[in-house]
């Protein structure tokens, strides 16, 4: 029976990086993934997908914007199996780079299925039905998250995907609809659309990316209304089928039901973490009723050895969340000096045209909380370098206490805005005032300006609008 200090159950972001953090620590480190390497970000998520939306991008600029920008074409023929293709190599190589960092560190790799059979032993069962033991003082859980998909909706991969199917499927839809406009179907739809397939989101809740500040949602709306995207918000989906020809949704709303028909249909209501099947509840693991592993700011579980690390603890499902948690719990079980995480202040990045990147509070959520608050803005149509490049919707937001300065949070949308988070983001981590972002020189002519201009504005002495 192997023995080890700590052994990371699931190789996605967040434990492929605990078990780097741990093994760089001096603690002798296992990992166990049932399929994959890098898991569904680096494989069938995050990596691929941005891929896909770099050809968007491109497409969209040929179809619809060629003119203005002087190109002219007898015959236009964008191939989408290219696109597919080229997401799998930047997939395949970012997976093959974890493969290599396992060897590097010294981190012993097993593939199976894993399941705890006491607080210091896993089973592993490999693909060929074979089992072994393995013994750790520490085992941290980083099983990641399932798509939440509605029994009756019936999954077949052909009419109704999850994000699994779409993103490997290597041809276009004849038409879509989307059910849920966060990250996902805001995304897709930005593919899809880019190629001139008919869309339509269907979205429970009254606005698009519904967990952003309101402005932004509205601001998304007006571009995707340009796209020619078909927006029904504030709908219940009340039935979907799948038939030979595609698919038939109906739904209600305001209005009363309505009937969609399309060929396929994409499922991204969200996800439930992957506490099952894992002998959690013989252990006495705490799960909360979503299915969540509950931890505490060390990432520990009630059992002690038991540690917990990204989506499957449902504190934020986003990689770099994962990732950070992961380094912060292999730092907790070595002892070392590190940090605590304030899950309200993590980045958010959504990748649809235009971006829309977050962190912090809404302007709302400060109101509601009694907050007094100044509000700092610069649109993007006054950046030279967002003019320069043809991409020149949306716009900064930044929300500051009119008492301390304090930053509360940043909303924007427009080009490349998921760049820009991390002046921000330091900025209030390091107890940064929107004072000394306006006195920090910006290079001209460069879109980090934006956040320059939204300062100034926030401290009454708006330059250049």
């Amino acid at each position: 029976m192997d023995n080890y200090d700590v052994v990371v159950i699931g190789a996605g972001p967040a434990g492929y990086v605990c078990a780097i953090r741990a093994a760089q620590l001096g603690l002798n480190t296992a990992i166990i993934d049932k399929q994959w390497l890098g898991g569904v970000c680096l494989n069938v998520g995050c990596i691929p997908s941005k891929a896909l939306l770099r050809n968007a991008e491109v497409a969209h600029i040929l179809r619809e914007r060629s003119k203005e920008f002087g190109f002219s074409f007898d015959n236009l023929n964008l191939d989408y199996s290219v696109a597919v293709k080229r997401s799998r190599q930047a997939s395949d190589r970012l997976t093959k780079g974890v493969g290599f960092l396992m060897k590097k560190n010294n981190i012993t790799v097993h593939m199976g299925m894993a399941k705890l059979i006491a607080p210091d032993t896993v089973s592993v069962i490999d693909g060929e039905g074979k089992s072994i033991e393995i013994k750790s003082k520490n085992i941290v859980l980083a099983t990641g998250a399932t798509t939440m998909v509605p029994p009756a909706w019936k999954v077949d991969g052909k009419h109704i995907l999850t994000y699994l199917e779409a993103i490997l499927q290597p041809a276009l839809p004849k038409s879509a609809i989307i059910i849920g406009a966060g990250a996902i179907g805001v995304e897709f739809a930005t593919i899809w659309s880019s190629y001139g397939v008919p869309v339509t989101i269907v979205e429970m809740l009254p606005r698009l990316v519904p967990l952003e500040d309101e402005e932004v949602s509205t601001e998304l709306a007006k571009a995707f209304a340009k796209r020619k995207i078909n927006i029904l918000v504030g709908h219940r989906v009340e039935s979907l089928e799948s038939n030979e020809a595609g698919v038939t949704l109906q739904a209600n709303g305001e209005k009363g039901p309505v009937t969609l028909q399309a060929e396929q249909a994409l499922v991204a209501i969200g996800f439930r973490p992957n506490s099952r099947d894992l002998g959690l509840e013989q252990l006495g693991v705490r799960i909360n009723d979503k299915g969540a592993i509950e931890i505490d700011e060390r990432m520990a579980t009630n059992i002690p050895g038991i540690w917990a690390v990204g989506d499957v603890t449902a504190k934020l499902m986003l990689a770099h969340v994962g990732s950070a948690q992961g380094i912060i719990c292999a730092e907790n079980i070595a002892g070392a000096e590190t940090i605590q995480l304030n899950y309200e202040m993590m980045p958010r990045a959504t990748y649809c045209q235009p971006q829309v990147a977050s962190f912090g509070l809404t302007e709302s959520q400060a109101k509601e909380r009694g907050v007094e608050i100044k509000v700092g803005r610069f649109p993007f149509q006054a950046n030279g370098k967002a003019l320069g490049l043809g991409d020149y919707s949306g716009w900064v937001k930044i929300i500051i206490d009119a008492r301390y300065g304090e930053i509360l949070g940043a909303h924007m949308v427009g080009p490349e805005v998921t760049e820009l988070l991390p002046e921000l983001t330091i900025a209030q981590l390091m107890e940064l005032t929107t004072a000394e972002i306006a006195r920090n020189v910006h290079a001209h002519p460069t879109l980090s300006e934006a956040l320059m201009e939204a300062a100034h504005a926030a401290e009454g002495h708006s330059i250049h609008i």
